[in-house]
């Protein structure tokens, strides 16, 4: 698939996620975990078709995920979780958006650093970063709504 083409879609999917959450969505699993693991898949996928991954960059992506994942859950500890018609909601609130410009501060200081260590930079793919982040705030969110008492929203039905 063309760079490009992949890149503008990543972006579309991370805006809609974004403004929906800003808004206040009902949670349900399958909201929580479908994009991040679709990023995360195509992210992997990416990693291992355009490179040769070497022992180092290796280290590097799985040390990368690992701490995009935790940032992820740091943010998600900041989404606000409510009961609305009696199920649970999530809204992104302004600790969550100075938690996001925060986690990104330290991604992009990770990835100099793991630059100037030798990875590789064609094995940094942008969509698998996104996808741990967000699978590591939807594992948070989904946690907290376990243990909040508040029944998750049934899927949506299409």
């Amino acid at each position: 698939m063309n760079p490009w083409l992949l890149a503008a879609i990543i972006v579309v999917v991370v805006i809609a996620v974004v403004i929906k959450r800003m808004i206040g969505e009902p949670v349900n699993a399958r909201g929580l975990f479908v994009a991040p693991a679709v990023l995360t898949g195509v992210g992997i996928l990416s990693l291992l078709k355009k490179t040769d991954p070497t022992a180092t960059d290796l280290t590097w992506v799985i040390t990368g995920a690992i701490f995009g994942a935790a940032l992820g859950a740091l943010r998600g500890a900041t989404v606000q979780l409510i009961d609305r018609g009696g199920v649970l909601w999530q809204r992104y609130t302004g600790r969550t958006f100075l938690t996001l410009i925060g986690t990104l501060a330290i991604t992009a200081g990770f990835n100099v650093v793991a630059a100037k260590m030798g990875m590789h930079e064609n094995a940094r793919p942008l969509h698998l970063s996104i996808g741990v982040s967000f699978l590591g705030e939807s594992l948070m969110v989904g946690r907290r709504g376990m243990t909040s008492g508040i029944p998750f929203a049934p899927a949506r039905t299409r």
